[in-house]
């Protein structure tokens, strides 16, 4: 299925070591060739197989990219890739795993069982994210799991001022605004109260930061939907803008921030057994299923 397996990792320790051997040791039965995006591969033995590649080079040749880390590492590896038409997968080195689905312990079974087809694949989507400032676009980002316009280096409030379509959602004075995906509704979503939505609908989550209201909630909205988030704050010095935790700019009084969906989607990959309730039982402590 996949010929060329591009490997990334934030860092090489003990640990992304033996991972990164176990992936290929298990591709190699499958005749990959490998472009690995680390600071070396020299703990490979100079194996044939396998290249030392710039991050730009493996997201343009690969056909599966596997992050070695956690879901952190798993979203900086897809704005390598984004837009290319590349499949994704992680190996969950991290804490929680919501994205990276695959222990150490099974990756020669589950690695395996891929490349020989057996899996389940997912389109996820992607937020992009332009500002504007005195009617010009001066700064873009996107992010496959939230945009959040928040304060930063002051306890005061700001204010926003949210539209939908073009029509006035609501004014607002409080800590920020997380705009999040089906995918970040299990990320900084989730801790603001907002609901965690299945990764397969087409709606956002606009989750409001600690609002100075009793009555603001969170709301869901179809994802065709174009939104405008308007900076109200009279101080220039107190909210930025992020794309999944990257700053993408510092924001001024009266700057516009609009937010929408790319119509190319990222290719998630899964083990066949993979269930989205079940990964949700297990990370948030659900309980085990009765059956």
């Amino acid at each position: 299925m996949f010929k060329t397996i591009g490997i990334h990792a934030q860092e090489i320790n003990s640990s992304t070591i033996t991972v990164i051997k176990r992936i290929v040791e298990t591709a190699k039965q499958f005749d990959c060739k490998f472009l690995c995006a680390l600071e070396s591969i020299s703990f490979l033995n100079n194996d044939f197989s396998v290249s030392l590649s710039t991050p730009e080079e493996m997201a343009e040749k690969s056909g599966l990219v596997i992050s070695v880390g956690g879901d952190g590492t798993l979203l900086k590896c897809a704005r390598l890739i984004y837009p290319r038409n590349v499949a994704l997968m992680g190996i969950n080195l991290g804490r929680l795993g919501f994205l990276t689905d695959i222990v150490p312990e099974r990756i020669s079974d589950e690695l395996g069982q891929i490349l020989e087809g057996n899996f389940l694949e997912e389109e996820r989507t992607v937020l992009e994210c332009e500002v504007f400032r005195e009617g010009k676009s001066i700064l873009k980002g996107d992010a496959l799991n939230d945009v959040v316009i928040q304060k930063w280096n002051s306890p005061r409030l700001i204010t926003l001022s949210t539209h939908v379509n073009g029509k006035l959602l609501h004014s607002q004075r409080s800590d920020g605004l997380i705009i999040a995906t089906p995918t970040g509704s299990t990320a900084y979503a989730l801790s603001g109260g907002g609901p965690i939505l299945q990764p397969n609908l087409r709606a956002l989550a606009l989750v409001p930061i600690c609002p100075h209201t009793l009555t603001n909630r969170p709301i869901v909205i179809n994802d065709s939907s174009l939104i405008e988030v308007h900076l109200a704050s009279d101080r220039d010095d107190t909210s930025r803008v992020t794309c999944d935790a990257n700053t993408v700019a510092d924001l001024l009084p009266k700057d516009i921030v609009k937010i929408k969906t790319y119509d190319r989607r990222i290719r998630l990959v899964h083990p066949a057994y993979y269930d989205h309730f079940k990964t949700l039982r297990a990370k948030l402590n659900w309980g085990k299923s009765p059956c």
